[in-house]
């Protein structure tokens, strides 16, 4: 399944993620979502809540189910070999974490899942990617532009990077112009307050933007 995942992250490119969205809400997200042509989500743990984690992997695992063969469901926001066991044994494709921890790189590729670690320096990409990263994931990317990506891809062209945080449907272009080899999306098109008052049908609307977007960027 690992390269299968692979090759859907470099010709999809865009990872829809999925934050602070109850467990039971995940179903409905998803079919929004997948209505929309996107084709790869990510379930963030909440690290406030580790009481509820049982339920994210629970909730990753029957869409993992729901749509094989259709989609690949992953974990964000994991910093721990725990998250990445309980991903993996729950039946998630990747794991994305927001920094960049060896330990958990190694674990993820030891169970056979794709790595997407968080980094920003130099310093931290090319660790995370030498532990094993499949990609790197440059993040707040939003916050640094589309200047920086430019920039630190200049010495680490070999290195894959994904564009997350921040990315919208204005800049999603530029990114990938740049050399993003794709694009993680939360706010932008899993919004809260949408999946909150039951809209999902303004998810899938965004998500179709989106992808039209990567689709012309081609």
């Amino acid at each position: 399944m690992r390269e299968k995942v692979l090759e859907w992250i470099k010709k999809e490119k865009i990872i829809a993620i999925v934050r602070g969205a109850e467990p039971k809400q995940c179903h409905a997200v998803a079919k929004a979502l997948y209505e929309g042509g996107i084709r790869l989500m990510e379930i963030t743990y909440d690290q406030k809540n580790p009481d509820g984690w049982q339920k994210t992997a629970d909730a990753i695992g029957a869409l993992a189910n729901e749509y094989e063969g259709r989609m690949f469901v992953g974990a964000g926001t994991v910093t721990s070999v725990e998250l990445v066991e309980m991903t993996a044994k729950a039946g998630g494709a990747f794991i994305i974490s927001p920094d960049a921890d060896v330990a958990v790189i190694e674990k993820t590729r030891e169970l056979g899942l794709v790595s997407m670690p968080g980094a920003m320096t130099p310093s931290e990409i090319k660790v995370a990617y030498n532990a094993g990263a499949d990609f790197v994931k440059l993040f707040p990317i939003g916050e640094l532009g589309v200047g920086y990506m430019k920039a630190v891809r200049a010495p680490l062209s070999h290195i894959p990077m994904m564009a997350v945080g921040g990315v919208n449907e204005k800049n999603a272009k530029e990114f990938l112009n740049a050399g993003a080899s794709g694009l993680g999306i939360g706010g932008n098109l899993a919004k809260k307050a949408w999946i909150e008052a039951g809209e999902y049908d303004k998810l899938t609307e965004a998500a179709r933007t989106l992808v039209d977007i990567v689709k012309n960027a081609q």
